[in-house]
């Protein structure tokens, strides 16, 4: 089954180009079998393989043939097998298919449900190509291809202009990130002469020491592609305008894909970043300071998908948090048990959206939990894994995180408890926000009666992510051989309790607040003071504004100062002489046949007249 990999992606490419190409001529049921079919099917040859790789877990290379050869560049179209392409795979490709699943129901009435399955197979086959890649060279093609997918689904409804600056958005912010990624692997190839992971990495250590110079450099490059691809400080305001998709599209690309794309990456190439401690350092604060600013935004926003985006990129930030600290396996194990309750919550949203009239705002939703019974359990459980409750997946991910950032004792000296306070008080938002949208949006009075309930193609996903966001805490990630051995915690229990007993501090918080009321907060949130921070905080920040103020407006106003420079009259009047003369041919075509023949004698007396004088 090993050698049989190539099939992984090769279903739902194969699968997208011919939605493509049939253009939506294809039976809705066909489109359906092989949208979701095409990513079942790879991932049963994921079981397949990781069966047969786990009685034997050494790392296993596939190389199908020579990509290209250039001066002595020849990299290869080679996979890499490994238990964090494993991991990697089997999140992609089950998800994926939970929630492929789940759009056949979502999406039945749309008119482009054909080109709707179309990209986003290849967002999936794109996905697989970047973390089965064997080289950076071929990671790139993926994160490219993720990027381009994402763009088309985050438009995908093109007819609303602000989708379509949403998709432009998030294209652009992300090619930022990409830019320094390129720069990285320009960096990593002219100094080690290769980009084909596993010996680049090795020659990274024999060419530079610790803290050398260049290692920080190449490490820096490609933390900045990370940093664009997984929405992450100063690059994550694409993501929550990202929310223009369709539902599903946002828990693909939040869950399965695109935004652990950059975790991923900085956990392939761990062995460079080992030797830029102070770039490993930047990447826990990058996370930290992420995690925070998103966390205090989610608990303002009152678009349930924006709730959620935010959510995203605070999880995505303690994930960045883990590989600072050295925690790459809890890191892994974040991004797993993330994909299991935030897809659970991103569908369960979908489904609210889905039976309430396409309705956003939580403040017009209220009393769901007897209309919508399967869909306020799958939030209760996605909820309660967010917040990291005892016995969640969340939880057992979150803990370990947290306590390998209390541990975490270099490059500064005392760092690592304020990281983990840090985190902490991250971890008590995220209960508040979590369930803030529990108490809103399933309790009180009801605002909207939903129109429908879900059936069993939505309601099936929702139920077996809700068992995944219960149990996959217990799962053992065999990351053993790709990551150095961890030292086991050997924090005080009063430091553990604290862990563990904040986010249950922050759901009681959220109880008295937002359902008993008893709370009195009023008196701050809504003084002159609060109100202001309230809003600061809703609007992201300001980070949009900032950039707007410091890059978009002077980019658009010197180009509209070059609007009308002289050099582009000549181009113009290239333009309209081609047009005149098209108008002149196009008047010739007459439709009588003795104009024709006449032209045809003339032209011939003319062409050899020419030949005769030329020679």
């Amino acid at each position: 089954m090993l050698q049989a990999i190539w099939l992984i992606p090769l279903f739902p490419f194969v699968s997208s180009v011919l939605l493509m190409v049939t253009a939506g001529r294809m039976p809705r049921t066909m489109v359906a079998l092989l949208g979701a079919g095409s990513v079942g099917l790879s991932a049963l040859v994921v079981l397949g393989a990781g069966l047969e790789f786990m009685r034997a877990p050494e790392p296993f290379t596939l190389t199908l043939w020579h990509w290209m050869q250039v001066d002595g560049f020849n990299p290869e179209f080679a996979f890499y097998f490994d238990q964090l392409t494993l991991v990697m795979m089997s999140v992609i490709t089950g998800v994926g298919f939970l929630i492929h699943l789940y759009s056949t129901e979502f999406m039945q009435d749309d008119r482009d449900y054909s080109r709707y399955f179309a990209y986003m197979n290849m967002f999936v086959a794109a996905m697989l190509i970047l973390v089965m890649a064997d080289n950076l060279l071929l990671l790139f093609l993926g994160w490219e291809g993720v990027g381009v997918c994402s763009y088309l689904l985050v438009g995908f409804w093109y007819e609303d202009p602000a989708n379509g600056a949403a998709s432009r958005k998030a294209f652009v912010v992300t090619r930022v990130g990409d830019a320094a990624m390129a720069l990285g692997l320009f960096l990593l190839f002219t100094e080690l002469g290769t980009l084909t992971i596993q010996p680049m990495l090795e020659a990274a250590n024999q060419t530079w020491a610790s803290g050398d110079t260049l290692a920080a450099l190449a490490a820096l490059l490609l933390l900045g592609g990370a940093v664009g691809k997984s929405a992450q400080l100063p690059l994550h305001t694409w993501l929550p305008d990202a929310m223009a998709g369709p539902t599903p599209v946002s828990a693909l690309i939040h869950a399965a894909t695109m935004v652990t794309a950059g975790v991923y990456l900085i956990a392939r190439t761990h062995g460079l970043f080992l030797l830029a401690p102070d770039v490993l350092l930047l990447v826990a604060l990058v996370g930290l300071i992420t995690l925070l600013l998103a966390a205090f935004t989610a608990l303002n926003q009152h678009d349930i998908k924006r709730i959620l985006a935010y959510s995203t990129i605070s999880q995505i930030g303690y994930m960045f948090l883990a590989l600072g600290v050295g925690a790459w396996s809890a890191g892994i194990f974040h991004l797993m048990t993330h994909a299991f309750f935030k897809a659970l919550l991103f569908l369960a949203a979908g489904a609210i959206i889905h039976c309430l009239h396409h309705e956003h705002d939580i403040f017009k939703m209220g009393g769901l939990r007897k209309k919508l019974p399967v869909v306020f359990w799958s939030f209760m459980i996605g909820a309660a894994a967010l917040a990291a409750l005892p016995f969640t997946a969340g939880f057992f991910s979150k803990d370990q995180i947290l306590l390998s950032a209390f541990e975490l004792h270099a490059p500064i000296a005392g760092i690592g408890p304020w990281l983990w306070a840090g985190g902490l008080l991250g971890a008590l938002l995220t209960a508040i926000y979590s369930f803030r949208l529990v108490f809103i949006v399933f309790f009180g009075a009801a605002q909207t009666e939903p129109d429908k309930q879900p059936g069993w193609r939505m309601a099936g996903p929702l139920s077996l992510l809700c068992v995944l966001s219960i149990i996959g805490g217990w799962f053992v990630l065999p990351l053993s051989s790709v990551f150095p051995a961890a030292d086991g915690h050997h924090v005080s229990g009063l430091v553990e309790g604290i862990s563990i007993g904040v986010p249950l501090l922050g759901v009681a918080f959220a109880w008295l607040i937002y359902y008993r009321r008893s709370l009195p907060v009023t008196g701050i949130t809504e003084s002159d003071s609060g109100v202001a921070l309230r809003g600061y905080w809703y609007r992201g920040w300001d980070f949009d504004r900032l950039y707007d103020s410091l890059l978009v407006n002077p980019f658009v106003a010197v180009s509209s100062a070059l609007k009308s420079e002289w050099v582009d009259a000549i181009y113009h009047s290239v333009v309209r002489f081609c047009q005149a003369l098209h108008r002149g041919l196009s008047q010739s075509q007459t439709g009588k046949m003795r104009w024709y023949a006449t032209s045809m004698v003339f032209g011939l007396i003319a062409l050899i007249t020419l030949l005769g004088w030329v020679y």
